[in-house]
């Protein structure tokens, strides 16, 4: 049985990789997202972390993809009792305006909910900062949610340590629903968003992390590792920035790691990043069976202090 972990100070208990639905309805069709949808809750994954925005960048899309074909498959398979859905508002403009205007959160959760088919969203994000909007007006708009039963739990994505400070006094102060989650950019190689005053008040207030990039777009499974494999796919050209930083010594630090523990390296940088302070549990896509399987034998690797520490100081 899969062990869990209390998400900060929410009443839900997760295990420590969520499955990310950027790719569901865009480079996985339904055949693959339905398999690896599958494979996810089978191998003892709980939570499936999605955005009204995904896949707006695809040429012919509108947004809500993502939702939809999870919607699609919760429907299908019927196990909504087995996994926790965690969806975003604030990136995607439509009724009601942009960002996290309070008539675009009302409107963006109806269409939410309804693309996904639920009655609830478990976990609802700010997707990002609004500073057009005051903080405790953006609160009251999520807090009618809860009291409507659409919501259960509020965090953000992409908040700095600072606002997402004031998030919190502002709730206090208005008697609103807090933020209990944060949902940062963190990995191996891009620790700088995080770590520091964001990671110490999360630690200190105990909202629960779930970092966003874990295998930094592939980079940190290995496949990138010379200018030659740079062309490999669309995202090859922000790799080379990585590789000529400290890119290639974290990769070093994770083949030795990877020859003492039998793991892959996406495992080690899964657990690498579930072993950090603060953090619940990692997001990580997959878009086949193959990948999700992979991704799940970070649930049970325990890397060990010197490993940890190996891996924390390469490049520095």
């Amino acid at each position: 049985m899969t062990t869990t972990r209390r998400l900060g100070a929410t009443d839900m208990h997760i295990a420590p990789l969520v499955l990310g639905g950027n790719v569901f309805g865009w480079t996985a069709d339904k055949t693959a997202s339905f398999a690896v949808l599958d494979a996810f809750v089978a191998g003892g994954g709980t939570m499936i972390d999605t955005a009204d925005v995904y896949s707006v960048w695809v040429p012919g899309h509108s947004g809500g993809e993502s939702e939809t074909m999870i919607g699609e498959w919760l429907k299908a398979s019927g196990k909504r009792g087995d996994v926790l859905i965690a969806t975003k508002v604030g990136m995607l403009p439509g009724e009601g305006g942009e960002k996290l205007a309070p008539a675009r959160i009302a409107a963006a959760c109806d269409a939410s909910l309804q693309r996904l088919g639920v009655e609830t969203i478990d976990l609802y994000f700010a997707h990002q900062d609004d500073d057009a909007v005051a903080q405790e007006d953006a609160l009251a708009a999520f807090a009618k949610l809860i009291e409507a039963g659409k919501v259960r739990a509020l965090g953000v994505s992409n908040f700095h340590a600072m606002r997402l400070k004031t998030a919190r006094d502002a709730a206090i102060k208005h008697g609103l629903p807090s933020y209990h989650v944060l949902q940062p950019e963190y990995n191996l190689v891009s620790r700088h968003k995080f770590e520091g005053e964001l990671q110490d008040y999360c630690v200190t207030n105990n909202i629960g992390v779930v970092p966003y990039y874990g295998l930094a777009s592939g980079f940190l499974t290995g496949k990138y590792r010379t200018k030659d494999d740079l062309g490999q796919s669309v995202r090859g050209g922000r790799m080379g920035e990585l590789l000529e930083g400290k890119g290639a010594a974290v990769l070093a630090a994770m083949d030795e790691v990877a020859a003492d523990t039998g793991a892959t390296l996406a495992q080690i940088a899964l657990a690498w990043l579930a072993a950090q302070p603060g953090v619940t549990a990692p997001i990580a896509s997959a878009t086949s069976v193959e990948q999700v399987e992979d991704l799940l034998g970070s649930i049970t690797l325990e890397l060990s202090e010197d490993q940890l520490e190996r891996l924390s100081n390469a490049g520095a």
